[in-house]
This record gives C-alpha cells, structure tokens and sequence, in this order.
C-alpha cells in the first residue's frame, strides 16, 4: 500500500533517496520483510524504531505511517506500508530471483490475505506468553497521541485505528483473556492443518518452489513456538518444515531475540507452568 504524498506529513522522508526501511528488530513484520530483502538480495538503508519505547507514537514517526506501525518502506520518496504489500511491490521492482511466482500469483495473494486475518491472533498470544505485559503495555501518552493524531491513509480516515486502540485499551485493562487464547490457538489449528496437508505432498507451502508465503508463516511459526504451541505434536510435518528454515541463516539472523527478552519470556513462562497457565494448559489443544 503506497501512502499518498498528502498523507505524509513528515515530509523530509519524501526527498529520501534510495530504499529506506524503517523497522524494529522484534517486530514480526519487520523480521519478515527483512528476510524478504537478505533472500531477494537487496541494498537498504536500515531507519530502527524502537518500539519498547513507543516511538511509533512519536509525531515524527506518526508523521509517515499515520498507523503508528513497523515496517515502512521509503523507495525513491514514495511511502509503502503494510509488509506483505511491501513484499509484492519489491517483487515487481526487484523480480530476481522469483519469490512470488506468477503462476501462482493469484492463490499466494489470497494466501497473505488470509495470514494477515490472523495478525490480531498472533498479537494476542505473543503478548500473552511471549513478551510480559510490563514491556507489551503502551504507555497512556502514547495512545493518547495516537488516539489524538489525525493523519489519513490513501486521503482517508484510517479504518484500522480504532481496531489498533480497542487492542491496547483492553489490553491495559485486563492483558489477553483465557478465551481470547482460546478462540486465537483454535484459529491457527484450523489453518495449520490446512498447511500439514499441504505439506504432506509438497516440500513447501505454495505446492511448488518457495515463496514469499513460506517467509510469512515462517515468521508466525517462529512466534507461536516461542509462545508454545505444539507443532511436533500437531503438525509434525509444519514442524519439520519450520526446522529446515529455522536453520539458514537468513532466516536465522532475523528471528533471534535479544537476550534481555529471552531471559524475560523464560522467567513469565516458568511462573505460568507454576500456575498451570502455559499456552497450552489455557488453550486447551
């Protein structure tokens, strides 16, 4: 999704030359296109916000993403936003080698459409058994300035803002809820058996070579293993899958948390088994 030059009000990014990423090095989407980017070979100049201080709230950042999100593509002054989009524009600009084959097309974009459904889903349950709630929460100024900000996307009202504050509103109240982990463990199950049959035929996601969907699940895999879910129980084949990625370094490189946040979720994660509140004892799988 380019953003219109209108919808930019910080507007020194507009003379940026060259290609420009703005992201955050925990950030799903950010790990996810900066794989696309290390596989499609790619030079960029590397902009880190640093989202456990909320600078995505701050009006410099909210000046070119009015969505307050990570990742942002700058190429030649022209604003992108939304990564699986910024994955498609590459692709057209940066075609070798192929990570959206045309063939294919039409089913991987229908494909992405239905991984970032589930984007909410993989929010709520990393902030639930991956990332403490006392590092998760976002500041009350933060979404005050969010909530305040009048930017627009594509000459519009943002759709998306009120569904972006609803979830750290609640979130502030009362974290992720038991159905909340339910109901988002009981959605992935369905997807993830849709991708073990596939698997069972096919040495990747697509039914033919490899392509930008394997990066996308790759990502929410790595996510949902750190969280807990089971896949060497319940997609052995997913499993398997995710393992021979997880080994190349591109892949790698990207996905590996710091080790503050490492020795965080470990400690959030040994009360939760003293309790009897790990991913799997709430989601019931």
């Amino acid at each position: 999704m380019r953003l219109l030059d209108s919808d930019v009000t910080t507007k020194d990014v507009l003379g940026w030359q060259g290609l420009h990423l703005i992201h955050f090095q925990g950030s799903a989407c950010s790990q996810k296109t900066r794989i696309f980017l290390s596989l499609k070979g790619i030079d960029w100049q590397s902009h880190h916000l640093d989202l456990s201080r909320q600078q995505n709230y701050k009006p410099w950042f909210l000046g070119v993403n009015p969505r307050g999100l990570v990742p942002v593509l700058i190429h030649d002054g022209a604003v992108h936003i939304e990564s699986n989009d910024i994955m498609i524009y590459l692709e057209e600009k940066f075609p070798q080698p192929p990570l959206l084959p045309a063939e294919q097309h039409s089913d991987i974009l229908d494909a992405l459409r239905a991984e970032d459904d589930l984007h909410l889903n993989l929010r709520a349950l990393t902030m639930r058994f991956v990332i403490p709630k006392f590092l998760a929460q976002k500041k009350p100024y933060a979404l005050s300035a969010y909530e305040q900000s009048n930017g627009s996307v594509q000459g519009n009202a943002d759709s998306l803002k009120n569904i972006e504050l609803a979830f750290w509103q609640d979130f502030a109240k009362h974290g992720v809820t038991d159905q909340q982990v339910k109901e988002s463990a009981q959605a992935f199950k369905q997807t993830y058996s849709l991708l073990e049959q596939q698997l069972e035929q096919y040495p990747y996601l697509t039914g033919g070579g490899f392509s930008v969907l394997d990066i996308a699940w790759f990502i929410y895999t790595e996510r949902l293993t750190a969280a807990g879910y089971p896949f060497q129980r319940l997609h052995p084949k997913v499993f398997a899958w995710y393992q021979s990625l997880a080994a190349r370094p591109e892949f790698r490189k990207e996905v590996k948390a710091p080790a503050f946040l490492r020795l965080a979720t470990a400690v959030m994660q040994t009360v939760q088994r003293i309790k009897g509140t790990t991913f799997e004892q709430v989601a019931r799988l």
